[in-house]
């Protein structure tokens, strides 16, 4: 913990040799570890509970990055050594499970190693990679002697595709040494760096999990049609992302969005309030330990048929069993990819506004909706208008709010779409007004982001 980050009370450069990531064995955890591996060329300590998880979880992490060099430097350690690794360490980076109770214990634990160790750790960089909870409150774990090195630093999965890193500092944080570290996270970590409040569930995931689990309720409500599927397919890449919502639901896991959800429902209160309230077909999922890909099954899971195939299967919500994922065909989304593959962005989406059929207008009013909170979401956590086109792009590789409204027609075309498409009440309820002074060209271009695919 020797490395200055201040000289004579200027900012320097951070040099980190060495990190310990805590909770490395989960898949945030390892992959994060092989970040600071890779781009940062550092030694990495890779603890959790278990000696072995720490092994598995860096073979893991190795698989991810296939290069010796990187597989070298990482080093699996327990908590028994951890004393040890945070002495050693340049920045200890919280990583354990999306629950108060269990990083508030981890904590507490690095907490007390820095305190009775002040004088060694006195630059030292203390984060977590929570994707919610308050850093604030994390914060107080620790001394006083402690608490201007703590921050948030929370990227997302998987980083070395999503380059996402949401810095958030406390009131305690020692301005200078955020500076640095986000610096460290930019230049040498090769992060698209958002400084964000200390808010729940910060920006990115306060944008995302607003209209990841308005799909998943509008699955239940239309689970007579197909549901969970029918609503992907409504939502599909010719909209602008990579990942259909509910994909990326069973991705992430239902557990952790969730945790997001039910940490936004809780502790916000906006026009969009209730778009996070959690459908009760999920929690019967999550119940029964089926939370998505990591588990095996969840919204979505893959069968090995017996001749080797794999067999694609999406949880029907209404008979409560899983069947074969349908291969929907909408008349407007066949129109938009047929235009889109002929590289005329303006007629498919001039298909979409015209075409009236429900599927249409539902996803019309989904794009709408995306627009108007991710403005009011940035106006509330962010510093800068574009932060919600960085966090959607760079964090979700969604087409960003701003470029949608580009992609829509520009700003007095999105006005009007919203006027016509959106009750008046709900136009009074958000301030659209306010909103849209406050809209600027976007720094990406849509086009990466709209595909001729579903």
């Amino acid at each position: 913990c020797s490395t200055p980050f201040r000289l004579g009370g200027a900012v320097q450069n951070i040099k980190v040799n060495i990190v310990t990531v805590v909770g490395a064995n989960g898949t945030m955890g390892r992959n994060i570890s092989a970040i600071f591996a890779s781009f940062g060329n550092a030694k990495v300590y890779m603890v959790s509970r278990d000696l072995k998880k720490s092994e598995q979880a860096k073979e893991k992490a190795y698989q991810s990055v296939r290069a010796e060099s990187v597989k070298n430097h990482m080093i699996p350690a327990d908590y028994s050594m951890l004393e040890q690794c945070v002495r050693e360490s340049d920045i200890i980076f919280e990583s354990t499970a999306e629950n108060w109770k269990i990083k508030s214990e981890t904590n507490k634990r690095i907490a007390e190693i820095a305190g009775k160790n002040l004088k060694e750790c006195h630059s030292t960089v203390f984060c977590t990679g929570t994707s919610g909870l308050s850093i604030a409150e994390l914060a107080k774990l620790y001394p006083e002697g402690v608490r201007r090195n703590y921050m948030g630093m929370h990227m997302f999965n998987p980083p070395y595709t999503m380059t996402l890193c949401e810095m958030t500092p406390t009131v305690y944080t020692d301005r200078n040494l955020f500076e640095a570290a986000t610096a460290y996270c930019r230049d040498v970590l090769h992060r698209t760096v958002v400084e964000v409040k200390d808010s729940p569930a910060f920006l990115g995931n306060r944008i995302g999990f607003q209209f990841i689990n308005e799909a998943l309720q509008c699955a239940e409500k239309y689970k007579y049609n197909g549901g969970i599927d029918y609503i992907d397919a409504i939502l599909g890449s010719f909209t602008g992302r990579t990942m259909a919502p509910l994909v990326t639901s069973n991705f992430v896991g239902l557990d952790v969005h969730r945790a997001i959800v039910d940490n936004l429902y809780a502790n916000t209160d906006d026009f969009a309030h209730e778009a996070f309230i959690l459908p009760e077909f999920a929690e019967k999922l999550i119940a029964e330990g089926q939370l998505g890909r990591k588990s095996g099954g969840g919204l979505y899971k893959t069968v090995i048929h017996d001749s080797g195939a794999k067999i694609y299967q999406v949880y029907d919500i209404e008979s409560g069993i899983y069947r074969n994922v349908m291969k929907y065909t909408f008349p407007f989304a066949e129109a938009m990819l047929a235009s889109l593959k002929d590289g005329d962005y303006d007629q498919a989406f001039h298909i979409l506004k015209t075409n009236r059929s429900p599927e249409a207008e539902l996803c019309l009013g989904f794009l709408l909706k995306y627009v108007l909170y991710a403005l009011r979401a940035t106006e509330l956590v962010g510093y800068d208008i574009h932060s919600a086109d960085d966090v959607m792009a760079t964090g979700f590789n969604w087409c960003p709010p701003l470029a949608m409204i580009e992609a829509l027609g520009g700003l007095d075309e999105f006005r009007r779409l919203y006027m016509e498409r959106i009750r008046q009440e709900d136009i009074d309820k958000i301030q659209l007004k306010q909103l849209l002074q406050r809209v600027e060209p976007s720094k990406y271009d849509f086009r990466k982001f709209i595909k001729a695919k579903r």
